[in-house]
């Protein structure tokens, strides 16, 4: 085969380090449009970011061309640098280290946007940790709950 193809859809998620500083609701469309732009840059396709102050989720089209782990890496360097420019409100701001990633397929791929769409809403009812752990029962990983909560 001459042609590399691919679609990859992935929902990714990461959390603000400590919780030391949640991400303003007055900064957060410019912020994830910022996302959107770097995701662009490493030939990927954003379909749609959003979140609440504590958390991101991205919904995305991978590229062939770039690793999961390089393209989260880009994507929460960019934008952490970006948001301590904003204000000094954010000049300690930081990503925690690690993430989630999980595949969509296709057939997944209007469900997982409306969640997605939906993050404010569903997060009167549910924790960032509850939502994780759900993500992570769902999809068979196995993990230690001493390191998921730590930098």
């Amino acid at each position: 085969m001459s042609q590399s193809l691919s679609q990859l859809f992935v929902h990714i998620i990461f959390h603000v380090k400590r919780n030391s500083c949640l991400i303003r609701p007055r900064e957060k469309d410019e912020l994830y449009a910022y996302m959107g732009s770097i995701i662009k840059d490493n030939d990927s396709i954003p379909i749609i970011i959003n979140g609440v102050g504590d958390h991101i989720h991205i919904l995305c089209v991978m590229s062939k061309n770039i690793t999961l782990a390089k393209l989260v890496e880009e994507i929460k360097r960019h934008s952490s640098r970006w948001i301590k420019t904003k204000d000094t409100y954010y000049l300690n701001f930081a990503w925690q280290a690690g993430y989630g990633a999980f595949s969509i397929s296709p057939s997944l791929h209007e469900k997982t946007k409306r969640y997605i769409e939906n993050q404010e809403q569903h997060h009167t009812k549910m924790t960032f940790e509850e939502e994780y752990l759900l993500f992570l029962k769902e999809y068979g990983i196995d993990y230690n709950e001493k390191y998921l909560w730590t930098d």
